[in-house]
């Protein structure tokens, strides 16, 4: 009665895989009984479950709706839209989980499943134990459970637009990218004031304008585009199920996810003097510089979704963000990624402020850096190589952050190098105020580097 999964789809922060190689309907229908067990066990009984846009979602979805019910375990079924109206709808219509059925930003073979557990992420040795209690399955001992359909997106898309109060409308781009946001954007731009272009705005599986994944240069061109051609004041871009956030100011210059934080955070402060505001280790010094100059406590935390949204629970922050473009609010909103809803929150600080977001960019601290760095290192060898660089350091007397991978302060920067936690590769970033610094700091790290056998990539 047992079901084995194959080992390289049960990730760190959630389960993915290449459907019909590595991932099927039977895994799904696996999943979604070993979720179920785990939950009843826990005293749980009700689930929503939602799907992205993907090919593959909806086959993946019933099936993992027929394991919830073969456990006893109720559904709310909430139909096609972005994680975080999955998140939504397991922050309020009284439920004890939540499945994401989604392939997040991978490309269209791939798919997958995100969690949310009694109110809390479910991440790490908790998706390795779906497998062990996959492989243990006997017979069901309870009666089959309900399903209900509930459709949210109108609700969720009146609670995203309650945030934005508009003083001077803003001219707007806007870059789908053929992601599982498509209709939640379409309704939230007709209720806002404005001008709105909306491009790839259909929900297509097959990502046909361009590989959603606003991290990525290349992927945000078509966006840059069109705020030049249209005269925008800003746009915005999403991944693939609209948990991350990719902004392009006026004059078409991509604003990382560190630089918006800093103006998120601005805002924040100003109504939560002295609050903690977290980021993680790959984000600039400017950032925890400008949050430190701003009144606030700046907290750095271990890169990885679930790890952040767990630390803004722990510390009772109101803002968290990430270099990757998750941004999480807990001021007067639930503490979950949600980039649509970072978006409005975005709109409104500039509605209500006199410089543009590039004059806002303008006024940053200069820095150069590297992009977020990855490169191969085996599975068994990553974590060794980080241990290795850490260990001679500190004999060597230097002072070493360590909170995730080895972060290192020198009189001409920073750089950081971290193992993956989802990935056979190792991650590494630099910065500095001059090129020359630059050159310095990548040199310090590719010595560390060389050390233990391993070439840091030109760059």
């Amino acid at each position: 009665m047992g079901h084995r999964f194959d080992p390289t789809i049960l990730r760190e922060y959630d389960i993915r895989g290449v459907v019909g190689r590595t991932l099927s309907s039977a895994d799904a229908q696996a999943i979604g009984r070993a979720y179920a067990l785990t939950l009843v066990e826990a005293g749980g009984q009700r689930v929503a479950v939602g799907y992205d846009g993907r090919l593959t979602s909806p086959e993946l979805e019933a099936a993992v709706v027929d394991g919830l019910v073969t456990e006893g375990v109720d559904v709310v079924r909430i139909g096609r839209g972005p994680t975080p109206m999955l998140y939504y709808a397991a922050a309020t219509l009284s439920v004890d989980g939540g499945v994401m059925i989604t392939g997040s930003h991978n490309p269209p073979d791939y798919n997958g499943f995100k969690f949310v557990f009694q109110g809390k992420p479910f991440y790490g040795a908790a998706i390795q134990q779906l497998g062990e209690i996959a492989l243990a399955f006997g017979a069901p001992k309870r009666p089959r459970g309900g399903v209900t359909d509930h459709f949210i997106r109108r609700d969720y898309v009146e609670r995203l637009a309650r945030d934005y109060n508009g003083k001077r409308p803003l001219s707007v781009a806007w870059d789908v990218g053929n992601g599982a946001t498509g209709e939640v954007v379409q309704e939230l731009t007709a209720r806002l004031a404005g001008r709105h272009i909306l491009l790839n705005e259909t929900i297509d599986g097959t990502f046909p304008a361009h590989h959603p994944d606003p991290t990525i240069p290349e992927n945000l061109v078509q966006l840059q585009q069109a705020v030049a051609r249209e005269h925008c004041d800003l746009g915005i871009a999403f991944d693939g199920d609209g948990d991350r956030i990719g902004v392009v100011d006026g004059r078409g210059r991509i604003f990382w996810g560190d630089q918006l934080m800093v103006v998120l955070a601005g805002d924040v402060l100003a109504r939560h003097p002295g609050a903690p505001i977290i980021a993680d280790v790959k984000a600039s010094q400017v950032l925890f510089d400008e949050i430190a100059r701003m009144g606030g406590r700046p907290l750095m935390a271990a890169t990885g979704h679930s790890l952040i949204k767990a630390k803004l629970a722990e510390t009772g922050a109101p803002l968290a963000g990430e270099m990757s473009g998750h941004i999480f609010f807990a001021d007067g909103y639930y503490g979950f990624d949600d980039a649509v809803y970072v978006a409005i929150r975005l709109l409104d600080i500039l509605s209500r402020s006199q410089p543009s977001l590039a004059e806002m960019g303008d006024r940053l601290p200069v820095v150069v850096n590297t992009p977020e760095l990855r490169f191969p290192c085996d599975e068994t060898h990553k974590f060794q190589v980080v241990r290795e660089v850490r260990e001679r350091l500190r004999k060597a007397g230097v002072e070493v952050t360590d909170i995730d991978g080895v972060r290192v302060q020198t009189g001409d920067g920073w750089w950081l190098l971290r193992a993956s936690n989802t990935q056979a590769v190792l991650v590494a970033r630099a910065e500095s105020t001059t090129e020359d610094g630059l050159a310095r700091v990548k040199g310090a790290l590719a010595a560390e580097l060389a050390a233990s056998g391993v070439a840091l990539p030109n760059i």
